[in-house]
């Protein structure tokens, strides 16, 4: 599979198997690139996870509503600007995590 085509498809897995699809990419891809990006979206997928596991916990003290619809939709909009980016062949990092993975 060709590096612009795993990348969509990393990016698209956000919507279906978020923690999934980027463990199978980081174990049979030989591309570095692509690695490294697989890694960082699972991270993306993780902290993004957590943010909105914290913001329904607090959505019964009432802080917490404004915060997941915040988080729904950061968890959705950078994947969709990624996958654009990809079809693009541009360069693209999630924000925060991308500078974690080098």
């Amino acid at each position: 599979m060709d590096r612009r085509a795993s990348l969509i498809i990393i990016h698209a897995s956000a919507f279906f198997a978020p923690i999934l699809l980027p463990i199978i990419f980081m174990l049979i891809t030989k591309e570095r690139a692509v690695r490294d990006f697989a890694i960082q979206a699972l991270l993306f997928h993780i902290v993004i996870s957590f943010c909105l596991f914290i913001s329904f916990v607090l959505s019964f003290v009432l802080i917490g509503i404004p915060l997941l619809v915040f988080f729904g939709i950061v968890g959705i909009w950078y994947p969709i600007k990624g996958i654009i980016y990809a079809a693009q062949e541009r360069s693209y990092q999630y924000p925060i995590v991308g500078k974690w993975v080098l």
